[in-house]
């Protein structure tokens, strides 16, 4: 062989060898930081909102955010819904917090995550009988608006969209530009359901029955919970749920939030209501210690790099299943 093919399979070599330990370093570093991460993350930390007396306290519960069990990273997963659970378990078990607002803001999410949640929170006023008082946000849309059904009473801004009650399920069938480019997709399977929802083929009529089976019972549930929590007629929640958002104004008019409000509004009602008036009012984070604060300082550094490509790859590969949504 001449020089240069030398000094290509060189290069390649080198590239190989670089790619090999850069993979290696980072499994490293993923296993360090996460193992610092868990040794502090079970830990909820409290913040004083409000100076006040201390035997008789509120806790402020913040969901905020897309509603789902994990989220995948190159450090594997992590989960936010884990550290909202425990904060609720949390503000039910301590004895000095007398109430809870609900403070929400998001469109929804996943289905199982959404209803753990107004388990957990259902499950929080049975055994405590401790109020709950929700102030909704910007958007407290489909699964958003499922969380709060449990409250005692549910404020929302005049601009706030909620309501969107309502299951979907999506998914991309690229089956046609595969055509036009040639690529043909072979599938070997048990059943012939096991590829429903495939992006490679169209759906055929009996599929589509199955999955709409799936949503009608899973939007039957988003009803009941409605029909229990807020004391409205199940065909009234029918009505009213047919997927459109509401503003705070039309969700107060149509029985689906108690008060047009914000926060403070809320926070004071809860004071009112139940002779809390010189309460502390506190919110539950995450205390992660000195070494938590630095390993989240240098995982959101290197996730923030994370290339478009990837981003866009573990997209496609989760429109492969089927993923009901309680979601906006």
């Amino acid at each position: 062989m001449n020089t240069k093919r030398w000094l290509a399979i060189g290069i390649a070599v080198v590239l190989l060898i670089v790619s090999i330990g850069f993979r290696f370093t980072m499994n490293l570093a993923s296993g360090f930081l996460n193992n610092m991460m868990d040794f502090d993350e079970t830990l909820l930390s409290e913040e004083i909102l409000e100076e006040g007396d201390i035997s008789n306290r509120i806790a402020v519960l913040n969901l905020e955010g897309v509603i789902q069990e994990d989220i995948d990273s190159i450090f594997g997963t992590e989960s936010l819904h884990e550290d909202f659970m425990k904060s609720i378990e949390k503000a039910g078990e301590d004895e000095s917090i007398k109430g809870i607002i609900l403070k929400i803001n998001s469109p929804g999410g996943a289905v199982g995550a959404t209803a753990e949640i107004h388990r957990a929170l259902v499950e929080l006023q049975e055994e405590y009988d401790k109020p709950i008082y929700v102030s909704m946000g910007e958007t407290a849309a489909s699964g958003g608006y499922y969380a709060a059904t449990p409250a005692d009473k549910i404020f929302a801004e005049p601009s706030t969209l909620t309501g969107s009650i309502g299951v979907i399920m999506e998914s991309m069938n690229f089956s046609g530009l595969a055509e036009k480019y040639g690529v043909k997709t072979n599938t070997i399977k048990s059943g012939k359901h096991k590829d429903i929802m495939s992006p490679t083929r169209e759906m055929t009529d009996e599929e589509k029955d199955i999955l709409q089976t799936m949503v009608d019972e899973m939007y039957d549930d988003f009803v009941d919970v409605i029909v229990e929590g807020r004391d409205l007629s199940e065909d009234k929640v029918r009505e009213l749920g047919d997927g459109r958002v509401y503003t705070g104004k039309q969700a107060a008019e149509n029985g689906l939030v108690d008060e047009v409000g914000n926060y403070d509004d809320a926070i004071k009602a809860m004071k009112d209501d139940y002779d809390l008036e010189n309460a502390t009012v506190i919110s539950y984070g995450l205390d992660l210690g000195i070494f938590g604060n630095i390993s989240m300082s240098v995982k959101e550094m290197i996730q923030n790099k994370q290339d478009d490509l990837e981003i866009v790859s573990e997209l496609m590969k989760r429109t492969d299943r089927p993923r009901a949504m309680y979601l906006y």
